[in-house]
């Protein structure tokens, strides 16, 4: 069920409203990384001297240069981390398009869902984005005293989340907030590992721009797969 999932996916990939979601995402997560790294460069510069005098060694220059430097490659490395977080809260916002497509696509016979108002999707990205940064921020030492070993904590951590927020989010267009909750606890196994499959590849830099769009219609042929009254998707894949 999980594989045929991701294989419905992945064979919707050249859906227009597939490449414009990505599109969107990736301008939105490059110009909030660039934002980051401009921000941490103006308290490198505000903060750090340009010359350092050291005992015995003298005068040093170029401190702040080397700083600046040095943040570019911290960020660089922090990207791969912050990039979960990054790309869910962003796909969040768009998660209805990708949901739509699919539906259209793969269960015509089902109504158009009612769509979560601005106001709802930008809480519970917020929310979501703040929880995964904390959580990641926080992964990101275990990973250091782990010895890299930590990686697979932060999978499983990650996976664990991503899953929640995307079944949760599909659910909700088509049941109540309760019996969505009931669904995901009687499902949690399945729903926690797709989410694992998910966050594997957002480790991985480039990669992790296109799989938020991919998790979201995973998720929501999950969701139908599970909900025993969706009929099977009936539209052939095409990659």
């Amino acid at each position: 069920m999980i594989f045929a999932a991701l294989r419905h996916a992945l064979g919707q990939t050249g859906d227009p409203v597939f490449r414009r979601v990505i599109w969107l995402g990736l301008a939105l997560a490059v110009a909030l990384l660039f934002a980051m790294y401009a921000a941490l460069l103006l308290v490198i510069q505000i903060f750090t001297a340009d010359t350092l005098t050291i005992p015995i060694a003298g005068e040093v220059r170029g401190l702040g240069t080397l700083l600046s430097v040095g943040s570019l490659f911290f960020m660089l490395v922090l990207s791969i981390f912050l990039m979960v977080p990054v790309a869910s809260a962003f796909t969040g916002l768009f998660l209805d398009d990708v949901a739509d497509a699919v539906e259209a696509r793969h269960y015509p016979q089902l109504s158009r869902a009612p769509r979560a108002s601005l106001w709802v999707t930008l809480t519970d990205s917020g929310r979501y984005f703040a929880l995964l940064i904390g959580l990641n921020l926080l992964g990101i030492l275990v990973f250091a005293l782990s010895g890299g070993l930590g990686i697979v904590g932060l999978w499983l951590l990650n996976g664990f989340l991503l899953a929640r927020e995307y079944f949760t989010m599909i659910a909700l267009r088509r049941l109540s907030p309760e019996d969505a909750r009931a669904m995901r606890s009687r499902h949690q196994p399945r729903i926690w590992a797709t989410g694992v499959l998910m966050a594997i590849p957002l480790s991985i830099p480039l990669v992790n721009l296109f799989v938020p769009v991919l998790g979201a219609a995973a998720f929501t042929h999950l969701f139908h797969q599970l909900n025993a009254s969706t009929p099977a998707p009936q539209a052939a894949d095409q990659l």
